[in-house]
């Protein structure tokens, strides 16, 4: 059977396997603990680095981003696994342990001559433009530009990601929850120092838009090129059941044989004369499934365009 092959981290210029060594040395602590936050550090530091080739940041700017949000959530090494790993909501007493993440991570880094430059990552990557973040409750001013990419591509992840505590939300749903963040928030019950911002930067969000609509468009283009394979692979097992119904009703032996030894020549890998009609129907199964998935990818693009930031 065809494999189907698209990865969204494999369209990072900078890998995880090609950062210093201590970096990696942090991460791998991270995965160690929570496979899930290694996971999240990857996907964000991807989203960052395509978000700053949209932005038309330089080389050296965008490779300093993506190294802060691969180390934006080192912290976390350092919180409690109940507190982590929780499958419920946190309490109050629970999320003040879990924001104390930002601050350790910033000391981790501070503590670490190669770790340093990339600190405003853990510090400031969950301030909010309008001063609702934390740990320091910055504004606009004052919070890095880095932090305030690192912010929207994580916060992104986060919404969108299945986890044990949380069920999957969907993409254009958790687009227009960053979109209503950029805007000036009504009757907050937040502490709000600039009423007239929101938390997110509302360009970066409309950039982050773009760059999964890229990567929707990457997927569907990975399905079509499975599909191509999957229908040649189909089409040689609809040869072979040609073959078998000529055989059954075949008069003579040499016409049986004939068709027999042609089934033989297509069969490929563990595929056999009992079960290449159960393979063929899955294969019509997958392909019936993927052409579907395909035009909700399509019906998604159509509703992202139409998101106003």
């Amino acid at each position: 059977m065809p494999k189907e092959i698209f990865d969204f981290y494999d369209r990072t210029s900078l890998k995880s396997y090609n950062l210093d060594k201590t970096m990696q040395y942090q991460l791998n602590i991270l995965g160690s603990l929570d496979v899930f936050t290694r996971k999240h550090s990857e996907n964000v530091a991807s989203l960052v680095c395509r978000i700053c080739e949209r932005l038309h940041c330089d080389k050296s700017f965008t490779e300093y981003c993506t190294i802060c949000a691969y180390l934006h959530d080192i912290g976390k090494q350092f919180i409690p696994a109940s507190i982590l790993q929780k499958t419920s909501s946190l309490t109050p007493e629970e999320f003040d342990i879990m924001k104390a993440h930002t601050t350790i991570g910033y000391k981790i880094c501070m503590q670490d001559e190669k770790l340093r430059p990339y600190s405003a990552g853990p510090l400031y990557h969950h301030e909010a433009l309008n001063g609702s973040g934390y740990p320091n409750g910055l504004t606009k001013k004052d919070i890095p530009y880095e932090a305030q990419i690192i912010k929207v591509a994580d916060e992104y992840d986060a919404i969108v990601s299945k986890r044990q505590y949380k069920s999957h939300v969907g993409i254009s749903d958790t687009l227009k929850i960053l979109v209503a963040e950029s805007r000036p928030e009504i009757d907050s019950k937040e502490t709000v120092k600039i009423p007239s911002l929101g938390k997110n930067n509302p360009l970066i969000v409309k950039v982050l838009i773009k760059v999964i609509i890229d990567d929707i468009e990457y997927e569907i283009s990975c399905i079509m090129d499975y599909l191509k394979d999957l229908k040649k692979e189909i089409k040689r097992l609809e040869q072979i059941n040609k073959y078998s119904k000529k055989m059954h009703t075949a008069k003579d032996e040499k016409t049986k044989n004939y068709y027999l030894e042609g089934m033989k020549v297509l069969f490929i890998g563990r595929e056999n004369f009992d079960n290449f009609e159960d393979i063929l129907t899955s294969y019509k199964n997958i392909l019936s499934e993927k052409e579907e998935h395909i035009q909700t990818l399509f019906n998604e693009i159509k509703v992202l365009k139409k998101i106003k930031v």
